[in-house]
């Protein structure tokens, strides 16, 4: 039996990585099959309307001027113990109606889910009450925390066979998990290796994120090393943009937003490194264009741990010193000068696209849920 329709469940409607996997994947459906109905739902706008986007504006407000009370508290709910199950029940009296609301509207074949609330949700709904709709968890950061629902769920997308291997020690079946990487547009294109052409002259990619957010601005104005360009994205952050283009320095180049993936792709494909923050997406395509990735600068909560993992598998260096030290260029340079490690950064490539499923996760989400339906 085909899948007809897909409902996907992100969280907020601010631009977030749970909104862009989404797209992707529907993106990626609808060029399987364009017969495919694939709704995006946001629980709380759907059950509250006005307020999400209240929420959301205190959210980025908390992030940006208590970042440390934010990790704190992040850390405290959703990652201590992680070996034991906790119940959220404040999070199940505010929304469990109203996914059940969902439910009955949409009637979907197969559930996506890109974020942790609506997965937990969904987790306790099929214990509880037996719906049997194929539940999948698209993990958009590099680690699992306690509120995303496990035991319960059918299937579970994982960017890392580390993630993996938490999920068989939580309990998981080994046929329920597909080690896809955090999942990117089918506009990318592949790359089966790495080199820089020219180490004397390095083209480096700058990104914030969506909003331009970040400390992009500060570390412009430290730049000096003529031997690197910087492509600097400036999002939506319009301001900023045109603050670069004030500045005197012509190996800095502002971009403002880009909306096509096809020159997002061409920009991956001319530089030879990416200095960013260590969100989800932009860390996903970094890997799968096989750029070196330099983090500058990591978001309380998610990012932070995305940074420790990332770490861990030898994927993202920390770029933190050009804060304090002012010949920070040098060690980029050292970075492409170096043959050894430069051979060791594409072995730890080379192992982490090792484990990735081939099957490109729009093509699982169709298959997996043709065979449950």
């Amino acid at each position: 039996m085909t899948v007809k329709k897909v409902l996907f469940l992100p969280f907020l409607q601010i631009s977030s990585g749970h909104h862009q996997v989404a797209d992707s994947l529907i993106d990626g459906l609808m060029e399987l099959d364009s017969t495919i109905e694939c709704h995006k739902v946001d629980i709380l706008h759907y059950g509250y309307g006005k307020l999400e986007q209240l929420i959301s504006t205190i959210y980025l407000k908390w992030i940006d001027h208590f970042p440390q009370t934010y990790s704190w508290i992040y850390r405290k709910i959703v990652c201590e113990n992680q070996y034991q199950d906790k119940r959220y029940r404040h999070y199940e009296w505010l929304f469990t109606h109203v996914m059940e609301s969902i439910l009955e509207e949409e009637q979907p074949d197969i559930i996506v889910c890109t974020h942790a609330l609506p997965s937990y949700l969904l987790s306790q709904l099929k214990e509880r009450k037996g719906i049997q709709t194929p539940v999948v968890n698209v993990y958009t950061d590099y680690f699992i925390h306690q509120l995303w629902g496990k035991n319960n769920i059918d299937f579970h997308f994982v960017p890392s066979l580390k993630m993996k291997e938490f999920l068989l020690d939580k309990g998981v079946k080994d046929s329920e998990i597909f080690v896809t990487g955090i999942p990117v547009h089918h506009q990318f294109s592949s790359v089966n290796t790495w080199l820089p052409l020219d180490s004397s002259k390095l083209n480096f990619m700058i990104t914030g994120g969506n909003l331009g957010v970040g400390l992009i601005q500060k570390f412009v104005t430290k730049v000096k090393e003529e031997r690197i360009h910087y492509h600097v994205l400036c999002g939506k952050n319009h301001s900023l943009y045109n603050r670069l283009k004030e500045l005197p320095h012509s190996n800095v180049t502002p971009i403002p937003y880009i909306s096509s993936r096809q020159k997002m792709d061409e920009l991956y494909d001319s530089c030879d490194g990416i200095i960013t923050k260590p969100g989800g997406v932009t860390i996903s395509e970094s890997l799968f264009k096989r750029v070196p990735i330099f983090v500058y600068h990591t978001l309380p909560g998610q990012e932070e741990m995305n940074m420790e993992q990332l770490s861990q598998l030898g994927l993202a260096s920390p770029f933190y010193d050009w804060k304090y030290d002012d010949a920070f260029e040098k060690r980029l340079l050292q970075f492409y000068q170096d043959d050894n490690v430069i051979h060791q950064y594409e072995q730890n490539l080379n192992q982490y696209h090792a484990h990735l499923n081939p099957t490109t996760p729009a093509e699982l989400i169709y298959q997996l849920g043709a065979v449950s339906h």
